[in-house]
């Protein structure tokens, strides 16, 4: 019984003194993220918004395209926001439902970030990976092919391709992503660089690999949390791109409409005394961009090595 109870009692001081496991960096950079209040409150504020683009259209009463004739001409006096004829946003100078309206502008802004960004990084990454990794006059020629881009001016790359291919919505949306991929290049470039003289990626080359394997499996999984926060920090940029083009009248065209171009036909009919064109719209474009920048800056923060 002593050796028994002696040999209970040391292989508890052994399991006492067991080192904790480790967590990953993805855990490490999900607790950190979790403890940002501001970027939570991004979160839960983008959460309660796509909810409201997804059950929003269920409460309403009138469709995108339907016409409230009794509204037409007499917007100021009648088309205020009303429980009681079912225009909770009022409607604009057309009598059209800007409830309505503005739920399909917060999906098309949304689509517009996310699709434009997607597109931007893919290329991005892509480029940047493969410039720093081979490097020599192979990076030479594609850095200056970037810093060629980077002097011909954004909007008029965008305006150009949307009146060769068309004013589109999907043509709008790749041309925002293809014009907007330079400055990821150049920082996945940076990074390619410091990678490729890493042990894991000059045994890769030993073994035998090709250097498109070697750009594909080793290097952009280890860029994953740098392309992860400009990602996060470009669809706000994006956002707003698209509501300036179509602020100008360049970017969504009717019967679509986005939040830019809401707020472009508020501000023209302010002055007649219907402020609520422009305050909803503007509201939940506020609303977005901020919520947007913050998980951002909270991504930013968790992946962070030097905070670890």
């Amino acid at each position: 019984m002593l050796v028994k109870s002696r040999t209970a009692t040391l292989a508890e001081d052994g399991f006492a003194r067991l080192p904790e496991k480790g967590r990953s960096l993805w855990a490490d950079a999900l607790s950190r993220f979790a403890r940002n209040r501001a970027a939570m409150m991004g979160v839960i504020i983008l959460a309660l918004v796509i909810l409201f683009m997804a059950l929003g259209p269920l409460l309403g009463r009138w469709t995108i395209e339907k016409i409230d004739w009794d509204v037409m001409g007499m917007v100021a006096e009648k088309g205020m926001p009303s429980l009681e004829t079912g225009h909770y946003f009022g409607t604009d100078d057309v009598g059209r439902d800007l409830y309505s309206r503005v739920i399909q502008g917060i999906g098309m802004s949304l689509m517009a970030g996310l699709v434009s960004a997607g597109v931007a990084v893919a290329i991005g990454t892509f480029y940047g990976a493969v410039s720093g990794y081979f490097g020599g006059r192979i990076d030479s020629a594609m850095m200056r092919f970037v810093d060629i881009l980077y002097a011909v001016p954004t909007m008029f790359l965008v305006i150009v391709i949307l009146m060769m291919f068309g004013r589109t919505v999907e043509v709008l949306f790749v041309s925002l992503g293809a014009i907007s991929w330079m400055g990821l290049a150049r920082v996945v470039r940076g990074q390619t660089i410091a990678l490729r003289h890493r042990e894991f990626v000059e045994a890769a080359v030993a073994g035998g690999a090709r250097p498109l394997a070697i750009v594909y499996r080793h290097v952009l999984p280890n860029l994953l949390g740098l392309v992860a926060v400009y990602a996060s920090l470009l669809i706000p940029d994006m956002i707003m791109v698209e509501s300036f083009l179509s602020f100008l009248g360049l970017g969504i065209q009717d019967p679509n409409t986005s939040l830019g171009m809401l707020i472009s036909e508020g501000s023209a009919t302010m002055m007649y005394g219907t402020l609520w064109q422009l305050a909803f719209p503007l509201f939940f474009f506020v609303l977005i961009l901020f919520s947007l920048y913050f998980v951002g800056d909270g991504l930013r923060d968790a992946l962070d090595p030097k905070d670890r």
